[in-house]
Parts: structure tokens; C-alpha cells; sequence
């Protein structure tokens, strides 16, 4: 079991959405949270709520997890003015939403900082101290979109591949040199309804729905408790990894038939500001 209460637990993506959700969640067990953002406002506003619910301690940063430079600096701050991360929820992600030729080069590369390299740059100031307790939590939020390719998201499967394929090696690393008391989490969710994908569609509700960003946070927090390696939601999506036995021609099938490759054909999703950030202390501290 992972215990949380007591803990320094941080997410990325933490103003909003899953981040905030379980953000709440964490401090609601009593851990003390810390959540990374670009939009200062945002993240003002996060530390309120969270420090409102159920008096749970929070504290906010404003960092863009795509600037290594930034990235670094505010995890010395963190440490400094919070103490060491304990649990590490990989959290932050952006997507597209176009096909390959719409799509910006900007905005391709903008993905791969924030859902790809960016698990390292946050991963790298944590891990050094992990190690050296020989203790803490890592978790990346992946998605079902990393097990399978998915039409208008050639940079967001992608990014999501790697993804796994990163915490899949982090695993065995930290287990190959001897580290088996940090533990990991890689979390694989079908779309969840927090506006980062508003106006994607799915054929069969019933057996794929659009999930609940409240029932993932309390599920996520809950396997992080529990130590589960890996978390795959709803349940179908388990059987997609298996579906790669079969011939391409088939899965794509599959794929079809079930509305997957048609789910972005009313994408509309949000935006987000680009602007340069300047990192900051702690905005905000509740006990």
C-alpha cells in the first residue's frame, strides 16, 4: 500500500480538470499537495478550492512542464519551500486534434514537450531523492490512445505510446538496479469528459463511454493507494493490447466498427495560453 496521508504529493495539470480532481482527492486523505500550471490565475483559484475542501493543504506553481530550464528550477523551490515528493502524478497533456497535414508544426511539437518530454524533465527532479529513500510513487496519465493508433491523433497516440513505452522501462529499471521501493503507476483511460477532448463522440455508450472525470480521479487515487501497476478504463479497453495479435486489416476493422476512428470527427477541444512563463514562489499555502 502507498500511504498518502502525511505525503507531498504533486501534480501536473493541477488548476483544472483530472488535475484538480485529484488533486482534492489526495489532500482530501491528507496529503499535502502541490500542483504545477501555466495560467497563474488557474492555479490560484485551485489552491483555494483545494485548501477549502476538507482543509487540505495545497500549494500552487506556475511552470510550463515543457521548459526543462523552468522545470527545474521550480522542483528546487519545491523542495525547498514544501520538502520532497513523495507521489509524482504526471498529469500535464495537450492534443491537436487535426490530421497530420493540418496540423501546425508548432503545435506537434508543443504536444511532444508536454506529453512526452516533459515526463522526463519532472521525473529527473524527483527521482534523485526517491532513490535515495528508496521510496515514493511515480504516476504518468497516459490513455487508451497509447495502446492503439487513432485517426486525427497522429501526435497524440504517438505521444501516448511513448508514454507507456517511458513507464514501462522506468519499471524495470527501478526494479533491475534495485529500487523496488518506489513504485508505478501508468493509467490508460478511454476519453474523459473534462474538456480537453469536448466534442468527441463514441457509438456505443453502453460498452465505451466518455468517462466521468470524477469516478477516474477517485479510481486513480485509489490504485495508487493500492499500488496498481497499471490501470486500463472502461473495462473493453483491456482487451485492445490482445486485438494486435490479429492482422491490420482486422483491427482497423474493429476500430471502425466500435466508432473509435470516427470519435474526433466533431473534436473541438480548448485552448490554452502559449505565452512565456516566469516561475514563481508558492502562490498559495492552506492547512
Amino acid at each position: 500500500m502507498t500511504e498518502v496521508s502525511g505525503k507531498v504529493a504533486l501534480v501536473t495539470g493541477g488548476a483544472g480538470g483530472m488535475g484538480l480532481l485529484m488533486a482534492m482527492k489526495l489532500a482530501r486523505r491528507g496529503a499535502r499537495v502541490v500542483i504545477y500550471d501555466l495560467d497563474e490565475a488557474a492555479v490560484r483559484r485551485a489552491v483555494r478550492e483545494i485548501g477549502a475542501y476538507n482543509g487540505g493543504e495545497a500549494y500552487g506553481y506556475v511552470c510550463d512542464v515543457s521548459d526543462r530550464g523552468m522545470v527545474y528550477e521550480v522542483a528546487d523551490r519545491v523542495r525547498d519551500e514544501v520538502g520532497d515528493v513523495d507521489v509524482l502524478i504526471n498529469n500535464a497533456g495537450v492534443v491537436t486534434g487535426k490530421r497530420l497535414l493540418e496540423a501546425p508544426d508548432e503545435q506537434i511539437e508543443r504536444v511532444f514537450k508536454v506529453n512526452v518530454l516533459a515526463l522526463y524533465w519532472v521525473t529527473k527532479s524527483f527521482l534523485p531523492r526517491m532513490i535515495e529513500r528508496d521510496s515514493g510513487h511515480i504516476v504518468t496519465i497516459a490513455s487508451a490512445a497509447g495502446l492503439v493508433g487513432v485517426s486525427k491523433q497522429t501526435d497524440y497516440s504517438a505521444s501516448k505510446h511513448a508514454a507507456i513505452g517511458f513507464m514501462e522501462s522506468l519499471r524495470v529499471e527501478l526494479k533491475r538496479y534495485g529500487h523496488r521501493g518506489i513504485r508505478t503507476t501508468i493509467v490508460n483511460p478511454y476519453y474523459v469528459d473534462t474538456g480537453m477532448f469536448r466534442g468527441v463522440r463514441t457509438r456505443f455508450p453502453r460498452i465505451l463511454p466518455i468517462l466521468d472525470p470524477e469516478r477516474v480521479a477517485e479510481k486513480v487515487v485509489r490504485m495508487i493507494e493500492r499500488n496498481r501497476q497499471e490501470i486500463k478504463m472502461p473495462l473493453i479497453v483491456n482487451t485492445v493490447p490482445a486485438l494486435h495479435v490479429l492482422p491490420a486489416d482486422v483491427l482497423d476493422w474493429i476500430m471502425g466498427f466500435f466508432g473509435v476512428n470516427h470519435s474526433m470527427d466533431e473534436f473541438v477541444g480548448r485552448q490554452r495560453s502559449g505565452e512565456r512563463l516566469v516561475p514563481g514562489r508558492a502562490l498559495s499555502r492552506k492547512g
